[in-house]
């Protein structure tokens, strides 16, 4: 039975936020209206929506070279080009993870032919029903990647404890993946941000590199370690954007020792 869809026009919705930083069609005046305002306070944010999609695709690049055909993708947002299970390819399973009615059933409705892919509702702050559901898919006797790309900074409370209990699932050989807004560059810059963002449908909280690079705890982090989204593993080194300014979006990826 199809999930009911259920939202307000009027109220900014983050997924179709990010679809408008995009240069998508998926989003409504509201949303429009309240991109608007936080593109004045930060007017390069396109630029790392765009960056952050690139990361993604060269991160799954790499987790495909290194043998690993599972993954975990929390905070999935609208479908656009180079989804996670078409950059994995053939034989590689995809759970996509969202709690936005809209966005499930946009999801559905496009892979809805995919076998390999599974979309379910979740929400990142509940991570051990994340797992369960997840693991109607994919066998986490295996490696696993979990993917968390620009989605923990939707989590306003500590999120160390849910971030160790999805690798706390995982293996040895396994793999985290993270991209995350920082405030390093331009700390007065977060707080008007942030209130944009407490009229929208989730709200944004921008951390300290420091507290960014704290999520790989326990793990061992692939080079070149916590760097911001161009910087890591770039396609073309010599075209790098925003090249040494310090922290502003960070991701990694990290694996799993043996215990």
């Amino acid at each position: 039975m199809a999930e009911p869809v259920s939202f307000d026009p009027n109220i900014p919705n983050v997924a179709r936020m990010y679809d408008y930083f995009l240069g998508g069609k998926d989003n409504f005046a509201a949303d429009r209206a309240a991109a608007e305002k936080v593109l004045e306070i930060v007017p390069h944010i396109p630029v790392g929506a765009r960056e952050n999609r690139a990361f993604l695709g060269r991160a799954v690049r790499f987790l495909r070279e290194q043998g690993i055909t599972q993954f975990l993708d929390i905070g999935t947002g609208l479908p656009t080009r180079s989804n996670v299970h078409e950059i994995a390819g053939p034989g590689a399973r995809v759970v996509y993870v969202d709690n936005d009615p809209q966005v499930l059933v946009h999801a559905r409705a496009l892979l809805e032919d995919t076998p390999q892919v599974r979309i379910v509702r979740g929400d990142l702050r509940a991570p051990a029903a994340v797992l369960a559901d997840a693991a109607t898919h994919l066998d986490f006797s295996r490696p696993v990647a979990v993917l968390l790309l620009a989605i923990v900074h939707f989590v306003k409370d500590d999120p160390a404890p849910i971030v160790a209990t999805l690798t706390d699932a995982l293996v040895p050989g396994g793999y985290l993946a993270i991209s995350h807004v920082c405030h390093d560059l331009r700390p007065e810059a977060a707080p008007a941000v942030e209130q944009v963002y407490q009229g929208a449908s989730a709200q944004f909280t921008a951390r300290h590199s420091t507290e960014v690079a704290a999520l790989f705890d326990g793990l061992d982090l692939v080079e070149p370690g916590v760097v911001n989204l161009p910087e890591w593993r770039p396609d073309h080194p010599d075209l790098v954007p925003f090249k040494d300014v310090g922290p502003y979006f960070l991701c990694g990826v990290a694996r799993k020792p043996a215990r």
